[in-house]
């Protein structure tokens, strides 16, 4: 089938949207039509090297839509379905999938690394040239071929643009808070970087229950679009981690149980765990250089018993942790409709990046439906 897809020729490029060849679903794969596809930063790293990809390469890994049709051996989904789309897609069987451990799948990871489908070849192609997949999905397009395991059924009064938000910030940011951390009522949390991670993460840490939730940015613009989310307190960076820690400590009155890092600057991350009280934690879901370090005060580790938990994708098991976050959204605890600041057609994915990295969007959404599909 024909379907139109913005495609990254070379790192450094932009993007272009133009049609492309989709083949039907193999073993174990579902074709999805897109409803709606998020624009987040990972898919940036694509563009300047920060991660490197293959090209020409179809980027996007936010997406919800309609199931179309499914391949062999498929039972999870059906024609009709619903689905918000995963980008962990989880074989069941290895080491990590049995301790339940899906976001650490230890087929899946190598396997994303071949910019195809589990098998690692692709289902796009270009005059008979092969085009690459982004984290299995390819979301920034009218149509993708899955893997099974990246489906996820949802109510069909959930707006595509918000299931697509849950199929990565939105469940990075609540599972740090929800999962990883496990924040229960009354804890103090701060939340370090208040973009759509972020803000995910604090209205988790608002709708569990945690007083005092604090909100920590390089901007007061953003410190005050925080509040708006459920922030009680705000906190401007102050220059250095040392210093904001101490303004942190101050508005929480001591410190906090958990600081929820979501920028992944390395200052932040020492900001993170100078702020946490005894027996306090860090959680950190940012994804920093591969070149930065992580320096703390040794002593104060075991001393105050302060702990550092790593979180990927909100340590989420999709096809469970999905629908909780949706059945709060529904039950109008978790506004997750607020995230979404902009609404672009495909066509307009370059100015969707420029406002995201001005600053100036809190989270884009690309309406995948323009232009009809054959």
């Amino acid at each position: 089938m024909k379907i139109r897809a913005a495609v990254l020729e070379a790192t450094g490029g932009t993007q272009h949207v133009q049609q492309l060849d989709l083949a039907p679903p193999g073993q174990g794969e579902v074709l999805v039509r897109l409803g709606a596809s998020g624009v987040c930063r990972s898919d940036y790293n694509a563009v300047d090297g920060t991660t490197e990809s293959p090209c020409p390469v179809v980027l996007g890994h936010e997406g919800a839509g309609v199931v179309e049709a499914i391949g062999a051996g498929v039972t999870r989904v059906a024609p009709g379905d619903h689905v918000a789309l995963s980008w962990t897609p989880w074989c069941g069987q290895c080491s990590e999938c049995l301790r339940d451990l899906p976001q650490l799948c230890a087929t899946a990871w190598p396997a994303m690394s071949l910019a195809g489908l589990m098998d690692g070849t692709s289902r796009l192609s270009r005059d008979g040239e092969r085009v690459y997949h982004y984290c299995f999905l390819s979301t920034f397009a009218e149509a993708c071929v899955v893997p099974e395991g990246s489906c996820v059924p949802i109510p069909k009064d959930v707006p595509f643009d918000v299931a697509a938000l849950v199929g990565c910030a939105v469940t990075t940011g609540v599972g740090a808070v929800w999962k990883t951390a496990g924040v229960r009522p009354g804890d103090r949390v701060a939340v370090i970087g208040c973009g759509g991670v972020g803000l995910s993460a604090l209205m988790a840490a608002v709708a569990v229950g945690a007083e005092p939730v604090i909100a920590v940015d390089m901007t007061q613009s953003k410190v005050d679009l925080a509040k708006g989310f459920g922030a009680s307190a705000g906190v401007v960076w102050a220059g250095s981690a040392e210093a904001t820690a101490e303004a942190i400590r101050e508005a929480s009155g001591g410190g906090v149980d958990y600081a929820i890092e979501a920028t992944g600057n390395g200052e932040a991350m020492k900001a993170a765990v100078l702020s946490t009280r005894n027996r306090g934690a860090a959680v950190l879901i940012g994804i920093p250089r591969e070149d930065v370090m992580l320096t703390v005060p040794a002593r104060s580790i075991p001393r105050m018993e302060r702990r550092i938990l790593g979180s990927i994708y909100g340590s989420a098991k999709p096809e469970r942790d999905f629908l909780t976050t949706l059945d709060v959204y529904l039950s109008g605890r978790l506004p997750l409709d607020k995230l979404i600041s902009h609404r672009l057609p495909l066509d307009e994915v370059n100015q969707a990046f420029d406002l995201m990295l001005s600053g100036e969007a809190v989270r884009v959404v690309l309406d995948t439906t323009t232009g009809g599909m054959t």
